[in-house]
């Protein structure tokens, strides 16, 4: 996709991969507005249906021409199945990584149908291709996504409007989540690799960094099992466990 001289709407734009895109889209000469619950642009809780309407109309009185919507706000959370009480999060989770990814989609469809052109990239994870067992609810949103974000595609084919959907490993979006996750990759090189494969053309259906590609790929390279085993190791961090 052209990624420079677009009108492009982050949603959860204000911290973490969506605030980075934002700082990339502007760079390559593109318009942005961000919206989130704080410390945005635009003010939008995404589990809440009005809200998300109010959202759309202030973003488009504004920015007629908006022709991206990229759909980044989440929430991760660990979750200890043996307790019935985590029941509250896997619900928040839900409608906030799933059912908000899609109230947002629907908000702006007739806007870019209407226009005959333009993207929506949803985010997911690689959590959502191989399961993190810490976080399950987490994991399970984040496939529905995909799910979501595919059949998306198939349905808006011959409109003109695109859907990209953006894989991010760990990320350390802040310092202490290296400290967390050595592994995680830096933000900066992270998005470097995005914004190389967004603005190719024809867009990729999937924007797939190096870092990766071992859970994308990891139930048809044979290392699904194994790999799943290994991450189970992070529930000795949950109460009782060892």
């Amino acid at each position: 996709m052209d990624i420079t001289h677009r009108t492009v709407l982050i949603v959860g734009g204000s911290t973490g991969i969506g605030a980075g895109l934002g700082r990339r889209f502007a760079a390559a000469g593109s318009t942005v507005v961000t919206a989130a619950r704080k410390n945005a642009e635009v003010e939008v809780d995404v589990t809440d249906p009005g809200s998300v309407l109010k959202a759309r109309d202030a973003v488009l009185a504004s920015h007629p021409e908006l022709d991206v919507v990229v759909v980044s706000a989440g929430l991760m959370a660990t979750e200890d199945l043996r307790d019935p009480g985590h029941f509250d999060t896997a619900r928040t989770t839900v409608e906030t990584n799933l059912l908000g990814t899609i109230r947002v989609i629907d908000a702006f469809t007739p806007h870019l149908i209407g226009r005959g052109e333009g993207a929506f990239v949803t985010v997911t994870s690689g959590i959502g291709f191989l399961p993190f067992p810490l976080m399950p609810t987490y994991a399970a949103s984040k496939a529905g996504v995909h799910a979501y974000s595919e059949a998306l595609r198939a349905q808006l084919d011959g409109t003109g409007v695109e859907v990209a959907e953006l894989v991010p490993p760990a990320v350390a979006t802040v310092p202490e989540a290296k400290r967390m996750n050595p592994h995680a990759l830096d933000l900066e090189p992270f998005l470097d690799e995005v914004m190389e494969q967004l603005g190719q053309s024809p867009t990729p259906r999937e924007i797939l960094v190096k870092g990766v590609l071992m859970h994308r790929w990891a139930e048809r390279d044979g290392t699904y099992d194994d790999l799943v085993r290994q991450r189970s190791a992070a529930l000795a961090m949950l109460p009782g466990r060892s």
